[in-house]
């Protein structure tokens, strides 16, 4: 059983979390997927609010939610989409070439799921290790052939790394800065790991993004901070890591990747300046950006919620895919239910037969959902809409509709 506790102060600098940003109420754990014998269980819920530090302006929930509730058993396999699997291929090959890494080079990264990207440099014969702490989602890696240590990440465990097969070439944090709750503590372990020479590579959603785009559905408990270039660069240069290269991609409806290091790099200017000056613009380090978001959300959800009771007035059976915590967190915001959408697909059977945690909506098959013939299908993960679409062809064959609810609700073309 996972428990929450409220924090009062900023967890990375300290300072007064005054700036309100957006109020999800309580929810279930998105990513705590219902056993069908639990269906009568109530799910815990915890308050899922975001706030916003009137110092270093780093967004945060102000409820930490146990980190080993939430990953025990895992349900997020990365190797699901072919989307996020091409992804991982290409940063590898760039990676090998932009750091020059070979046979006698090291390699971990953190939070390495199921080894959907290491297994790409094992590929190439470049040592390696994932760090990961969900046991069921390691144990897939393992079974690929992926080096994997089963553990939390921090200055303990880098450490024993550091002295078991000394400091990194590259350490890879690819979309988890987010889940951290000690930041100290992760952030150290990063420097620690790389050493004097080594490149810590960091992706993570830009919070820019996630405001101008109401991208609300990505807050949840395991996601504790939502990051800018700003917050970023304060909390490595505080551990010694200078960022001296970006790259700005489409990933999770926009991504920013960060180069650090301790020793001075060969640094291209120009991206990081033109983030940096977006984010000024848009008044990163001032408290009007944040609010008002809030509003939006309320209003996107009523939005969504009219669309819903228009398709049943019209006798329309609704249906959505992709069983994703951004997807629960949009469901369980809006009260959406079993009664407003028949069932979810998703392509990992780790998740079918159970159903979504809050809504109860059953999760099946893609090819339960398309013999089902559904006249609308929501597709829950906007962020791999078009890979979805394609899957669905057959859906739009039978005459079905597809759709995306962020940031409105509306029809794939």
């Amino acid at each position: 059983m996972s428990s929450a506790t409220r924090i009062t102060a900023c967890r990375f600098c300290g300072g007064a979390l005054s700036i309100g940003f957006c109020d999800l109420g309580e929810t279930p754990l998105a990513n705590s997927y219902v056993r069908p014998e639990h269906a009568a269980t109530p799910d815990p819920a915890f308050p899922l609010t975001v706030v916003v530090c009137e110092r270093c302006y780093l967004v945060q929930l102000d409820h930490i939610a146990d980190a080993a509730g939430i990953f025990t058993d895992y349900a997020y396999f990365s190797s699901f989409s072919s989307t996020w699997l091409a992804h991982a291929a290409t940063f590898t090959r760039d990676a090998i070439a932009r750091h020059g890494l070979g046979p006698r080079s090291f390699v971990v990264e953190i939070a390495s799921n199921d080894g959907y990207l290491l297994r790409n440099f094992v590929a190439a014969g470049i040592p390696c290790l994932g760090v990961e702490p969900a046991a069921n989602v390691a144990a897939a890696a393992i079974a690929a052939g992926v080096p994997t240590e089963i553990a939390f990440f921090g200055r303990e465990r880098a450490r024993a790394i550091v002295a078991a097969r000394g400091h990194a070439d590259l350490v890879i944090a690819n979309n988890v800065l987010a889940h951290v709750p000690d930041l100290d503590d992760f952030v150290g372990g990063l420097a620690l790991l790389a050493g004097p020479r080594g490149v810590v590579s960091i992706e993570a959603p830009h919070l820019l993004a996630l405001i101008e785009q109401t991208q609300f559905d990505t807050i949840y408990h395991e996601h504790y901070a939502y990051w800018s270039l700003h917050a970023m660069r304060q909390t490595l240069a505080a551990h010694g890591l200078a960022v001296f290269a970006l790259e700005v991609l489409p990933t999770h409806g926009t991504s920013l990747r960060v180069s650090a290091s301790a020793a001075p790099q060969v640094a291209d200017p120009r991206a990081l300046a033109a983030v940096a000056a977006r984010e000024a613009a848009a008044g990163i380090a001032g408290p009007a950006l944040y609010l008002g978001f809030d509003a939006r959300v309320r209003s996107l959800l009523a939005g969504f919620r009219a669309w819903l009771d228009k398709a049943q007035r019209q006798g329309r059976r609704v249906a959505a895919y992709g069983a994703a915590a951004k997807g629960n967190t949009f469901l369980n915001a809006g009260h959406v239910t079993v009664d407003d959408i028949a069932m979810v697909a998703d392509r990992n059977p780790e998740k079918q037969g159970r159903l979504l945690p809050g809504s109860r909506i059953p999760i099946v098959s893609p090819a339960a959902l398309i013999a089902a013939r559904p006249d609308d299908v929501v597709i829950l993960p906007w962020n791999i809409a078009a890979e979805v679409a394609g899957e669905l062809a057959s859906i739009r064959a039978q005459g079905g509709l597809l759709w995306t609810a962020i940031p409105c609700i509306r029809q794939i073309p």
